[in-house]
């Protein structure tokens, strides 16, 4: 018998794939991803009062976030329970879990910086100033062309491997909970005066939910690019094991030095965030001059990866049934 809470994922991917967000439904109704946003909001406001105090701030800040995400995975285990015990359930189930993956709407946003680039530089900017947080306004045709190509390779671990990941793990609970981390992680992760010391649990939680994904999501692109005829799977894994932990994240090196060495090109690399330069290293020792063709060869080896996770998924599914009988 074939296992079916796996399969779940497996038309959760489908569901996403197809369909992505609709967003005639999120004009009525907001994202789930959005309520978990208000409460975290919420519950910041109420007790992030010592942001200068740093083992107070610490403390409330990882038990607000042992808080949240049980909450989320109580909820998560009570949708699952529920609908579990309907016959048709499992179909619920699986569109559920299809809103907290993002493989379509990050393929769509990566396309329409490369549809916008162009028709023009400016237009360029303003398009992946939706996906990136870096100072657009400055980029130029190879900088734009960075950002669309490194957020489809982070991206990629956080919005479509992670999720299916503690998908299969743990059910609905699993896949709720890592929402609500990576959504603390980008509400409280960054290093600002109030959020240095309340939002470090948030941080460092983010950092080893996805420290699994992120490598596997890595391993994904080298496999793409044996298949893709513009790529190399040597180079791939060379620069990938060479250059993920130059990285300033101790995940997002695995994605991006991967499709940097697949594609011959160099990624990553300083950049500047509200008026301030980043130094980080480059991902890769190829081309730093990229134009719209990089973007569609990376979208190519993104289609190739979410195609190997999925059959991968499916392969779980069938793990340990017998093939006859």
């Amino acid at each position: 018998m074939a296992n079916l809470e796996t399969f779940i994922v497996v038309f959760a991917l489908i569901i996403d794939a197809l369909i992505g967000d609709p967003h005639i439904l999120y004009r009525r109704v907001p994202h789930p991803v959005v309520w978990m946003g208000t409460l975290i909001d919420i519950v910041e406001r109420l007790c992030n009062n010592s942001p200068a105090h740093v083992r107070i701030s610490r403390t409330v800040g990882s038990v607000c976030v042992i808080i949240l995400i049980g909450i989320t995975a109580a909820f998560g285990w009570v949708l699952q329970f529920w609908f579990s015990s309907y016959e048709f359930g499992w179909l619920l189930l699986a569109l559920i879990g299809s809103f907290f993956i993002a493989f379509r709407s990050l393929y769509d946003h990566v396309l329409a910086v490369a549809t916008a680039l162009k028709i023009s530089l400016p237009a360029g900017r303003i398009a992946v100033s939706h996906i990136v947080g870096r100072d657009y306004k400055l980029l130029d045709e190879s900088g734009v062309c960075r950002g669309a190509i490194e957020s489809a390779a982070e991206n990629f671990s956080d919005g479509v491997v992670a999720p299916a990941f503690w998908f299969i793990c743990f059910g609905l609970p699993g896949l709720l909970a890592y929402k609500m981390v990576n959504t603390l992680d980008s509400m409280w992760g960054h290093r600002s005066c109030r959020f240095q010391h309340f939002g470090w649990a948030a941080a460092r939680v983010d950092d080893g939910v996805n420290f699994l994904p992120a490598r596997l999501a890595g391993c994904l692109f080298v496999i793409a690019a044996l298949i893709l005829p513009a790529a190399s799977v040597r180079n791939a894994w060379v620069t990938m094991i060479r250059d993920a932990t130059r990285h300033r994240s101790p995940n997002a090196g695995w994605q991006e030095a991967a499709i940097a060495g697949a594609l011959g090109i160099a990624i990553a690399g300083p950049r500047q965030y509200a008026g301030q330069t980043v130094e980080d290293a480059w991902m890769g020792d190829g081309r730093r001059i990229l134009g719209t063709a990089d973007i569609h060869n990376t979208l190519y080896l993104y289609i190739i990866a979410s195609a190997t996770l999925l059959a991968l998924t499916i392969s779980i599914a069938f793990w340990g049934t017998p093939i006859f009988g």
